[in-house]
């Protein structure tokens, strides 16, 4: 069962200046990670979508092995104000045809024009989000570990 992301964070998928990170792994465990730019909410602004264009790229191959075996991809999400998010999610569908996949293929060659081609519409649903700011990690770390820190900290 996935979780509801922020609102905050929601804006920030749907904001076309945040930069998206999308990190897979093979199915040898190696690490894939690619800025997308294609990562946004679906329809229903729970799950996470990503267009992948190129059929044979190193991603696609990772997210058909994440659907099969139901392993975990993580997004980053950094706005232009330097707040930063990372969602942790499985892919639980993938969009080849029907009325969804053409609704974004459409999408796409408006956007990038007729020679754009859309290889699958991905479906991937948050199961874990933490946020990543350096303000809230510094300060979620100094609060669970209060003893674990520079010396010159620890003044009287």
């Amino acid at each position: 069962m996935g979780i509801e992301l922020q609102a905050d964070l929601r804006a920030a998928l749907q904001d076309s200046s945040s930069l998206k990170a999308l990190a897979s792994v093979d199915k040898n465990g190696n690490p894939h990670v690619v800025f997308k730019g294609s990562i946004s909410l679906d329809e229903t602004e729970r799950n996470l979508q990503y267009l992948e264009i190129v059929e044979t790229s190193q991603t696609n191959r990772n997210l058909v092995y994440s659907i099969w075996f139901k392993k975990k991809v993580a997004i980053n999400v950094l706005t232009a104000d330097g707040k930063s998010w990372q969602i942790k999610g499985v892919p639980v569908k993938a969009h080849i045809s029907g009325p969804e996949f053409e609704r974004q293929y459409v999408k796409l060659q408006e956007l990038m024009g007729a020679d754009a081609d859309l290889s699958t519409v991905w479906i991937i649903e948050p199961v874990e989000e933490t946020g990543q700011t350096l303000q809230i990690r510094v300060a979620e770390e100094r609060a669970r570990y209060p003893l674990i820190g520079h010396l010159d900290r620890f003044r009287a």
